[in-house]
């Protein structure tokens, strides 16, 4: 059982040991990767990923509960313990929802594996606005459905404790949902992001600079208060964009509302 994840820092891309040192994670908790691009994100995720012992451009190190990976087993079935979701992810496999779900939930000797299959369409369908069917074929399914599909699959059915999520921001689903949904599960969550809502809904943040963890947070007062306003701000734009992709039209009140709500937001 993994009670925690430790990352042991490096060198940043100047060849000089990272600011941060360590950085200590459990499940149940979300941690943020923030920075521009090119500023090491995904190198770092890369890093737990491949379980690195100072052996990647990094020289980082990870730990499970304090010791060395290499301690427990062969590389290959350490990165079973690791899933990962990605914006660009999608099924290739020519097959229905429903065999899809029933024979991974049958791998994992799970009891009525028809009913957990129809309890994981269940939860996808929470979590994008295209709901879809256990008769639909997965490659038929639109980036949406596909990655919605797979938060849940990873959530209810994959044993893996530790969640790499890349950019879900861009993946077309209801993004706030999936890391609770995640983080529920009692998995440890890593997300890279630009969005200043999933910053401010983990637990703590990563900023990477120049190739190395710069600087570690954790959310203050004053980011919960501003995070409940885009909270507001983010129900209303998701309300806007629904109407419009459902025929609707949009009026003078609705943006009214979205602007207000923007203002708040900002003098906060």
């Amino acid at each position: 059982m993994i009670r925690k994840i430790t990352v042991m820092g490096g060198l940043n891309k100047s060849g000089e040991l990272e600011p941060i040192p360590m950085v200590e994670i459990e499940p149940g908790e979300i941690v943020a990767v923030v920075g521009p691009t090119g500023s090491g994100k995904s190198q770092l995720i890369s890093d737990i990923e491949y379980w690195a012992d100072g052996d990647t451009p990094s020289r980082r190190q990870i730990l499970i509960n304090g010791l060395l990976p290499g301690a427990y087993a062969a590389q290959s079935a350490l990165r079973r313990l690791v899933a990962e979701i990605s914006q660009n992810m999608n099924f290739v496999i020519d097959m229905s929802v429903r065999d899809f779900l029933v024979l991974h939930a049958q791998s994992r000797l799970i009891d009525n594996a028809e009913n957990m299959a129809l309890e994981v369409v269940d939860c996808a369908n929470q979590l994008t606005g295209e709901p879809l069917r256990m008769d639909d074929s997965l490659t038929s399914l639109s980036g949406g459905q596909s990655r919605a599909l797979m938060v849940a699959d990873v959530a209810l059915l994959s044993n893996a404790p530790i969640v790499l999520v890349d950019e879900i921001e861009n993946a077309g689903i209801n993004r706030l949902e999936a890391l609770k949904l995640l983080a529920g599960q009692g998995k440890v969550v890593l997300v890279v992001t630009h969005d200043p809502m999933l910053a401010l809904l983990a637990d703590k943040r990563v900023v990477m600079k120049n190739g190395g963890m710069s600087r570690l947070l954790t959310v203050s007062p004053n980011e919960k208060v501003l995070l409940s306003r885009l909270l507001q701000t983010d129900k209303v734009l998701c309300e806007l964009r629904e109407r419009i992709r459902q025929g609707g039209e949009l009026n003078q009140e609705m943006i009214k509302e979205a602007v207000y709500l923007h203002g708040q937001c900002i003098s906060a």
